[in-house]
């Protein structure tokens, strides 16, 4: 075989190398390129919350907190439905007005397909929405925010690698597999809020027994959640998951705009798996 042939020939095999994995990738399921297996929770899930806030030194209680998760539909496809509500207390109001209510569809295969949140946070209201679609191996995302002015503004980016908002990525954090992590281990990924997209991670900070406002102590993970600001990373929250299947979050600390908080479980039920986590 001549040179000219062999090269001509290595250009056709090239080309249906080339045309096979295009044909693959556009047949794929929309977002299959982030799949992640459910391993922590199912459907019915409930968590509730006690929440403080440090007013002048003192840790005040403010109000309560609950999340869910429910299978549904999204797009006539089986879909997760999780709802993250908080709500202040009479006192609390007096202080600080705080009302968020936070929802996201997920595949059940953990592709993110949705998020919405509605704020009102002192004199401040607004609402941020983030939509996913999944084509030839890309994540496309569009934003919207809606701020107190009632001013809207929008965004469309495509990204080469799967992306995230607040309540998607906790549902998926919760099925990572920490059994080999050791301290200082970090996951990286990119968050979107409904106006921009940053840079984030999650570092493991070594285990701790935590005491809910249920009376139960359980051993749990540290997880320390930051986002890339000014070209550092600063915590935002840090998480106390309990170390089994379910990595229900016990307890989080959050670093507020106004402020430091914290919420403690005080009940659950609709667990996906057996808990393992208790410290008698």
């Amino acid at each position: 075989m001549t040179q000219k042939k062999s090269n001509n020939a290595r250009r056709v095999i090239v080309s249906v190398i080339v045309s096979v994995i295009v044909t693959f990738i556009a047949s794929m399921p929309a977002g299959a390129q982030c799949a992640y297996k459910n391993t922590a929770f199912k459907s019915g899930e409930f968590l509730s919350y006690n929440t403080y806030f440090n007013w002048k030194f003192v840790w005040v209680k403010v109000g309560t907190a609950s999340m869910s998760v429910v299978q549904t539909k999204q797009g006539g496809k089986d879909a997760f439905r999780a709802n993250l509500i908080t709500s202040g207390n009479k006192r609390a109001d007096e202080l600080f007005v705080l009302r968020d209510t936070i929802t996201c569809y997920c595949s059940t295969a953990l592709e993110p397909l949705s998020y919405h949140k509605g704020a009102k946070e002192g004199s401040r209201y607004y609402v941020d929405d983030v939509s996913y679609s999944y084509v030839g191996g890309k994540t496309t995302i569009k934003q919207h925010r809606m701020n107190s002015k009632g001013e809207h503004t929008n965004k469309t980016e495509t990204f080469n690698s799967c992306i995230y908002d607040m309540l998607n990525i906790f549902l998926r954090a919760r099925s990572l597999d920490p059994s080999d992590w050791k301290k200082g281990h970090t996951e990286d990924f990119t968050i979107a809020d409904g106006r921009k997209t940053t840079s984030a991670k999650l570092k493991y900070l070594g285990t701790t027994n935590v005491k809910a406002d249920n009376g139960v102590k359980y051993r749990c993970l540290q997880l320390s959640y930051m986002e890339l600001e000014k070209g550092k990373y600063k915590e935002l929250v840090r998480f106390f998951v309990t170390d089994d299947a379910n990595h229900l979050p016990i307890r989080l600390d959050m670093n507020l705009n106004f402020g430091s908080a914290k919420a403690f479980l005080t009940g659950m039920k609709g667990l996906k798996n057996p808990e393992g986590a208790i410290v008698k």
